[in-house]
C-alpha cells in the first residue's frame, strides 16, 4: 500500500511540474503567434488534399503512435512491476501514458474523418451521376459535345421534373405534421 502511496504522489509531482512548463512558453506572446500562423497555413494546405490521400499520409503516423504507446505502455509497467517488488526506488522518471494514448486517439479521430468525408463525397458523386447521368454541353465549348450529352431543353425538363418531386415531398411532409399536430391538440367541447 505504500508503494501506491508514493506512485502517486510521484505522479502528482511530475503533472505539476509538467504543467509548470506548459505554462512557461504561454507567457511569452511572442512566441505563440508565429506557432498559430505555421498552424493556419498548416491546415489550409490540409484542406486542398484529397480525403484518401490524407488517409494514407496518416497511416504511418498512426503505426508510429501505436508503437511508441506499446513501447510507454511496457516500460510502465515494467517500471511499476519493479518498484512494487522493491527493485527500484521512484526517482527516475518514466513517461506518460495518458498523454501517448490521447495522441493515438486523436489520429484515430483524424483517420475517422477522412474516411467519412471519402465517403461523403463518393456518395455525392454515385447520387449525381444517378440523378444527371449525361453532361449538358456548354456554349464556351461546343466542340467538346459528346455523343451522350443531353440538350438544354432536355436538362429543363429533368430539373422541373426534380423540383416537381421535391415539392410532392414537401406538401406531403408538410401534411403530415399538421395532421399529427391536429392529433395532439384535445378536441373542444362541443
Amino acid at each position: 500500500m505504500f508503494c501506491h502511496h508514493r506512485r502517486g504522489l510521484k505522479m502528482a509531482s511530475q503533472q505539476q511540474q509538467q504543467q509548470q512548463q506548459a505554462a512557461g512558453p504561454m507567457s511569452q506572446p511572442g512566441l505563440q503567434q508565429p506557432a498559430s500562423i505555421q498552424q493556419q497555413q498548416q491546415l489550409s494546405q490540409q484542406q486542398d488534399i484529397d480525403p484518401v490521400h490524407k488517409f494514407r499520409m496518416l497511416i504511418p503516423q498512426l503505426k508510429e503512435s501505436l508503437q511508441n504507446l506499446l513501447k510507454i505502455a511496457s516500460m510502465n509497467l515494467s517500471y511499476n512491476t519493479s518498484i512494487d517488488n522493491g527493485i527500484k526506488s521512484s526517482d527516475t522518471s518514466v513517461q506518460r501514458f495518458d498523454k501517448s494514448l490521447e495522441e493515438f486517439y486523436a489520429l484515430c479521430d483524424q483517420l475517422e474523418l477522412c474516411l467519412r468525408l471519402a465517403y461523403e463525397c463518393l456518395s455525392q458523386s454515385i447520387d449525381s451521376a444517378k440523378h444527371s447521368p449525361n453532361l449538358v454541353p456548354t456554349a464556351t465549348k461546343p466542340d467538346t459535345v459528346q455523343t451522350e450529352s443531353m440538350s438544354y431543353a432536355q436538362y429543363l425538363t429533368m430539373i422541373k421534373s426534380q423540383i416537381s418531386c421535391a415539392k410532392d415531398i414537401h406538401n406531403a411532409l408538410l401534411e403530415c405534421s399538421k395532421k399529427i399536430a391536429g392529433k395532439g391538440q384535445p378536441q373542444g367541447i362541443m
